[in-house]
């Protein structure tokens, strides 16, 4: 556990005197403030002269500012920050030499890529929490509404889940550090890793349920629900799906399915209209837990082959 401690506080300290680190963090802060200030000034030109609505202050991190709202943002760009934070972990260390140098001291080897992590980890964590805090300072400001109990538990929850996801990233863009020795190659697959889940997942899924139920036709409602079903379930192999999913449900109360199609027959129209109001922080829990489920299982299952890959590598320095 000291040697944990050590790397942490050592990874840590390398990361806040960087100035890829201020960059990062100055460049994701000013682009969050310009969408949220759109999108507050768009909320207070809708809602002038009419009665604000219960959650209007979640509106501000899902109403489109600069072309896109904060969750959206965070989904396409967040992953940025993992791989940035991470891409040379690793390999950078092995190609100084300061890899073999470390492990002669009395750190455990498994200390290395622990603490590493760890404090990847807690540098996205610092920066998602004072980003969030900005916002909601702005959104005070701007919109003069004090947010409620369970807005603010959503906020939280939406936190966790962002954290998650970025952590996934970071681990991936650690795993590439491991294997690749050169720092521009684990940049690479670590580059078109984020392309490929975040463009060809989505441009598959359709193809594939396009190939696979070429009947489909407006005449047909059961061929093209069954298509719809097939390009959702090839699409959830992307954590993006997954994250966007997840929390577009908890931070909006009104969304009762993180499903887009949905086939309603009399009764079921009959029940939505009966009880159309927002759902409870629990319940908008429980629709989107599988997702958060599946993202907490894709980061362990990175990290664990990272884990494996380093504590069988052969260090020696160049």
């Amino acid at each position: 556990m000291h040697g944990i401690i050590t790397i942490f506080k050592k990874e840590l300290a390398d990361h806040f005197s960087s100035y890829r680190f201020l960059l990062l963090f100055a460049l994701i802060a000013m682009v969050s403030l310009v969408t949220v200030y759109m999108a507050g000034l768009n909320i207070g030109r809708e809602l002038e002269g009419v009665a604000k609505p219960k959650f209007v202050f979640l509106m501000l991190f899902t109403s489109a500012g600069a072309g896109f709202s904060l969750v959206q943002f965070v989904a396409f760009f967040g992953p940025l920050i993992g791989l940035i934070l991470g891409f040379d972990t690793i390999n950078r260390e092995k190609n100084e030499g300061t890899l073999s140098k470390l492990l002669s001291q009395p750190i455990y080897r498994d200390a290395v890529v622990n603490g590493k992590f760890l404090a990847g980890l807690a540098l996205i964590a610092m920066m998602m929490v004072s980003i969030v805090l900005l916002i909601s300072g702005m959104g005070l400001i701007m919109m003069g509404v004090i947010p409620g109990i369970e807005e603010v538990w959503r906020i939280f929850v939406y936190l966790l889940i962002s954290i998650i996801y970025i952590a996934f990233w970071l681990e991936l863009s650690i795993l590439f550090s491991i294997i690749f020795r050169n720092v521009a190659t684990s940049a690479l697959a670590a580059l078109a890793a984020w392309i490929f889940f975040s463009f060809f997942v989505s441009l598959g899924a359709n193809a594939m349920a396009n190939a696979l139920t070429p009947d489909a036709s407006a005449s047909d409602p059961d061929a093209t629900i069954r298509r719809a079903q097939i390009g959702r379930a090839i699409s959830l192999i992307s954590p993006m799906e997954l994250y966007t999913d997840a929390t577009a449900t908890v931070i909006d109360p009104m969304r009762r399915t993180t499903r887009s199609f949905i086939q309603v027959g009399f009764m079921e129209q009959l029940s939505m209209a009966r009880f159309s109001g927002p759902l409870s922080l629990g319940q908008s829990i429980l629709v989107v837990l599988p997702y958060i489920i599946s993202l907490i299982a894709v980061t362990g299952v990175c990290f664990a082959i990272s884990y494996t890959v380093f504590m069988r590598q052969e260090i020696r320095s160049l």
